[in-house]
């Protein structure tokens, strides 16, 4: 008896466990309404409020916009617009508070800086922005789950021009499991099966303790027992019923049938929450350690964002070379990639089998290394390996500020096998070298100069010395194509005309981000430029054939010859200052820019 109390106690204790006796499972907080702002903004410390995962939830009429980014990014995004921002009060409740910007220069009455406040507050749909690090759209109810740290917070708004949603609340899980409630369950039923075994052995013993002690002594008689047989005449049976071993089987299987049902049923009602967890504690595998400078300020993106901004560009850029539209280009593209692609739609108009310009990649990326900056513009570093072609595209990417979107303004194929610097991991970034920097073998903004006087002066070059020769197959390839025109045009016009070659830096203002070996990874340009003139007052320079430079030029021939000019995108690793190393070019690309008439 004192087992099947047990065992009820026990199974009526894990039961009450799991339903009187258990909690919420979830705790929520409203968000204040705001006054029909176009965004509301919550703070990472309100995401925060209560330990564990957040889920967002927001009802409206229509499509509902939320994405969630780095609070300082967001309020840069934020800071020329009128928005509700949610923040946590000391005490610990949420509050709103309606944040108006403040008009760049003071009006003279009123009504001026009403229409100041309005000028900024343009209403932007804040849908495709780059600063998100995700975000979301859905319609009429929005729920999203997040897990944010307390540096990030989350935007919601529909349209940027209607008001946000007014019904938002915030939800965090409570740890209600109840670890104990499976032994407790588990164990009342495996006691209560041993009760029923007890308590079959203990009447199995008592109905055997009734018998005779010794043996030999007669058994009473049996009166005969006359049995009617339905057919057949009666006999005499001298049993007078079922034996008692039959009996003590049947009654034993009913009452072990119970048990074991309930068993089943308690079973059948216990999750993953309602035991210990009794799993090993997995051992951390060492990794490399990569110690933050002191003051370093946040990576501008994350891996995941860089490779959604460089899709973006490669779709807008794809639908620009398709529609010949340098409108559409200009939205992507900046620097360099904008005047070659600029020049190449140009071309294609005016020549129907002109090449098309190699596709944007945008994924796998091998590497990431986002400048560590809060502030704009703010630039990235990415290398896209082409599975296809096996070959690698290395490419900057920049935000002139927070409401403009990311432009590729430098991008080149690496050469093979070329073995890059170490490199910061995406998630810490690195500094922007300065274009004047003294703490490399060459400043930044001297490394095109000095490239050019190269490829001008080859070996004679005074900066021959500080550049990597044997793993530089760009400049093999300028000197073989440039014999190689210079002799096919001294077969067929030495006598009557001339052609020279000649290189200078590019006007693109210099990047260079900083790797780990305290040296950086810089890109230049540098324009090429190819001069036919003739060498008589009788001669003209015929463009016959070459539609190239009759399209660019306008004119068929000139009497005082043509321009050619091609502009080299190109990527070095230059070492920091005292490194033994060379400076060693890394990639590069080359288009033509330019075909002008010598004036």
């Amino acid at each position: 008896m004192a087992a099947f109390v047990l065992a009820a106690v026990m199974i009526g204790a894990g039961i009450a466990q799991r339903t009187v006796f258990q909690g919420p499972d979830s705790e929520t907080a409203a968000v204040p309404a705001h006054e029909s702002t176009p965004y509301v903004m919550i703070d990472g410390a309100v995401l925060n409020r209560l330990p564990g995962a957040q889920t967002l939830r927001a009802q409206a009429d229509g499509d509902i916009f939320a994405a969630y980014g780095r609070t300082a990014d967001m309020t840069a995004w934020l800071s020329d617009a009128t928005y509700t921002s949610v923040t946590l009060a000391d005490d610990g409740e949420i509050v709103a508070e309606t944040v108006v910007p403040e008009p760049e220069a003071v009006a003279e009455d009123d009504a001026e800086a009403e229409e100041d406040t309005d000028a900024a507050n343009p209403g932007r749909n804040p849908a495709g922005s780059d600063l998100w690090l995700d975000e979301f759209t859905q319609t009429d109810l929005m729920i999203a789950p997040l897990q944010l740290p307390s540096e990030m917070s989350v935007i919601v708004a529909t349209d940027g021009t209607e008001p946000a949603p007014s019904t938002i609340t915030l939800s965090w899980p409570i740890p209600n499991a109840t670890p104990w409630a499976g032994p407790l369950i588990v164990g009342g039923a495996v006691l209560m099966a041993i009760g029923v075994l007890l308590y079959i052995l203990g009447f199995r013993h008592a109905r055997r303790a009734r018998g005779p002690r010794r043996k030999g002594l007669p058994l009473p008689p049996t009166e005969p027992i006359d049995v009617a047989v339905e057919g057949e005449e009666k006999g005499v049976i001298s049993a007078s019923g079922p034996t008692r071993r039959s009996l003590g089987s049947s009654r034993r299987t009913l009452v072990a049938i119970p048990a074991l049902a309930v068993s089943a049923l308690l079973f059948a009602g216990c999750d993953a929450d309602a035991w210990p967890e009794l799993a090993a504690t997995p051992t951390p595998s060492p990794s490399a350690t990569v110690i933050v400078p002191e003051g370093q300020q946040s990576p501008a993106v994350t891996k995941a964002q860089a490779e959604r901004i460089l899709s973006r560009i490669a779709e807008t850029v794809a639908q620009a070379d398709e529609d010949l539209s340098v409108k559409t280009a200009s939205t992507r593209l900046s620097g360099a990639m904008l005047e070659t692609r600029t020049t190449n739609y140009t071309l294609r108009d005016a020549i129907s089998d002109y090449k098309t310009p190699a596709a944007i990649l945008a994924k796998p990326l091998s590497i990431v290394l986002p400048q560590a900056y809060d502030g704009w513009p703010r630039s990235v570093l990415a290398v896209v390996d082409d599975v296809e072609t096996k070959t690698s595209s290395i490419m900057v990417i920049t935000q002139e500020d927070p409401w403009s979107e990311y432009e590729l303004s430098y991008q080149a194929s690496l050469e093979a096998d070329t073995p890059m610097p170490d490199l910061a991991p995406s998630y810490i970034g690195a500094t922007q070298v300065a274009p004047d920097s003294p703490f490399l073998i060459m400043q930044p903004d001297q490394v095109a100069a000095a490239y050019a006087d190269i490829i001008n002066n080859g070996d004679d070059s005074e900066y021959a010395g500080l550049f990597d020769a044997e793993t530089d197959q760009f400049r093999l390839k300028i000197e073989s194509d440039r014999e190689r025109r210079l002799k096919e045009f001294n077969e067929t016009a030495s006598k009557t005309g001339s052609l020279t070659f000649s290189s200078k830096a590019g006007s693109e203002e210099p990047f260079a981000i900083a790797t780990l070996e305290s040296g950086a990874i810089v890109a230049v340009t540098v324009e090429e430029s190819d001069k036919v003139k003739p060498t008589n007052s009788d001669a003209v320079i015929k463009l016959e054939n070459n539609p190239t430079v009759e399209t660019l030029a306008g004119v068929e021939q000139s009497a005082s010859g043509f321009t050619t000019t091609f502009l080299d995108q190109l990527f070095f690793y230059v070492p920091g200052q005292g490194s033994s190393e060379k400076i060693q070019l890394l990639g590069y690309a080359s288009d033509i820019l330019n075909a002008k008439v010598i004036k």
